[in-house]
This record gives C-alpha cells, sequence and structure tokens, in this order.
C-alpha cells in the first residue's frame, strides 16, 4: 500500500513546512502526506538539497524545504553505484546480524564460505523449489539461514509457521513442510519468533518470499538460485566487490 502511494506522489509536491531545521522540516512534510508513516531514519542525501529518508523499509528522497518528494534508485554515476541499493543493504545488514541464529531454522555446512539469509514462507512454492537443493548448497560451502515470514496471501500461513517451529526437530519439520507435508504431530504452540520475524521482514521493505540475502545485506537476484554453482558464484561475485569496495569481506 504504501509502495503504491509513493508512486502516485514521485515528483509530486509535498505540503511545505516552515521550520528552521531541514530535519524537522523533513520529517513534518512527510507526516503531512503519511500521518501514520513510521521514519526510520533521516540523514543528508548525496543528492545536493535532499533528504534520505527510510520509511517501512523503503528509501525515498525529500528536498530540505519539504517541497518536493523523490522516489527511485539514486546513481554515483562516476562511481558507477547504486546509493539507494547500497542503503538498503546496510541496513538489511544489520537487522539479520542482530536476529539471533536462535531465531533462525540454520542449514550449514561444517565450515561455510558463504552464509544467506532468505526469508521463506511454508506455502511458497519457489521456497520449496530452493529447499529442494540445500544439501548441495551446503556442500557447496553455502550456509543457509531460514527466516520465517508467511504471507498474508498464503491463508493459515502463520499457524503452519508456528507449528513448524515448535517441533520437536525444527529442521526436519522445515524439510517436511518443504515437501508439501504437516509437521509430525506436537505441540502446536509455543513460544515462538514468527510475529517477530515477520514484522522485520515488513520493515526491511521485503515483500516476497524467497528472499535471499548474502552477508552484506545485497539481494541475490533469484535467477541466481538455479543452481548451487550460479549461487556460489554470484556469492563470490559480490563478495570480490564487496571486498574492493573497501567493505567487509563477506567470505570466511
Amino acid at each position: 500500500m504504501l509502495k503504491k502511494l509513493f508512486a502516485l506522489v514521485v515528483l509530486a509536491a509535498v505540503t511545505s513546512v516552515h521550520a528552521d531545521d531541514g530535519e524537522k522540516t523533513v520529517r513534518d512534510a512527510m507526516h503531512s502526506l503519511l500521518p501514520l508513516a513510521v521514519i526510520d531514519h533521516i540523514v543528508k542525501s548525496d543528492l545536493p538539497g535532499f533528504y534520505e529518508v527510510i520509511v517501512s523499509g523503503q528509501v525515498v528522497y525529500v528536498s530540505a524545504d519539504g517541497k518536493y518528494l523523490l522516489q527511485g534508485n539514486l546513481y554515483d554515476v562516476p562511481g558507477k553505484k547504486d546509493l539507494t541499493a547500497a542503503r538498503l543493504a546496510a541496513m538489511r545488514q544489520i537487522a539479520v546480524e542482530k536476529l539471533p541464529a536462535s531465531k533462525k531454522i540454520v542449514f550449514a555446512p561444517e565450515h561455510p564460505k558463504h552464509t544467506v539469509t532468505v526469508f521463506t514462507d511454508v506455502d511458497c512454492p519457489y521456497c520449496r523449489q530452493f529447499h529442494k537443493q540445500i544439501d548441495q548448497f551446503n556442500k557447496a560451502g553455502i550456509a543457509v539461514n531460514y527466516v520465517l515470514f508467511p504471507l498474508d496471501i498464503h491463508p493459515g500461513a502463520d499457524k503452519k509457521a508456528s507449528a513448524l517451529w515448535c517441533a520437536a526437530d525444527r529442521n526436519t519439520a522445515y524439510t517436511e513442510a518443504m515437501n508439501g507435508r504437516a509437521p509430525a504431530a506436537g505441540p502446536t504452540s509455543c513460544a515462538n519468533p514468527v510475529a517477530e520475524t515477520k514484522a522485520l521482514a515488513i520493515s526491511l521493505g521485503i515483500n516476497a518470499t524467497p528472499t535471499i540475502l548474502a552477508e552484506d545485506g545485497t539481494t541475490v537476484n533469484s535467477s541466481k538460485t538455479v543452481s548451487p554453482e550460479l549461487l556460489l558464484g554470484e556469492l563470490d561475485r559480490l563478495a570480490a566487490e564487496h571486498a574492493k569496495q573497501g567493505g567487509k569481506v563477506a567470505t570466511r
């Protein structure tokens, strides 16, 4: 809903609010447009005269006078870098790193070369296709951390995710679910992180499954997951690119 609303106001005038502080002007302008919006972050943008605003996992740019709002990816042409994508990746990396392993379902080799975080839904056919190759991914040196994200378009997915989490053997239950089978008999409810991880996904602007994140928070194109070899090659490429740019190397 928010994404559609932003699309309607790209390059549109936002109610101008008189204030001495640029950040407050931007915040007030955003709230004049979206009164209930939760603004996560406001900083001066690399685009002169504009502030970068992160709201509900999306990045938009608002002029310092609160008059204009831009939505779209901002590119550094000389540097050949997508600044918006880089900001989203950094935000997602921090959020995923803060989520403890105890709230993920982990399939990992003993000494992984790469780790990916996959936001997944029990009823997602593409998630099932991905998991069919989990042994091959692990053999290729790729650890997979699943984060449960039941989609609203799948009725009952929340309950299935909770039942899966409550299974005695969570990894086996997940594999069974990916094969279209319900979790083995056991408690149908227990303390679980499903509501938290679902809210996390939404706050990061994630709206589809599987969404695959590399260790630096970069979203890996789903076409790169056709085979373990292709995914490994893409992760190697991202790690080398990130290291070249002076960031944290995504390999171990």
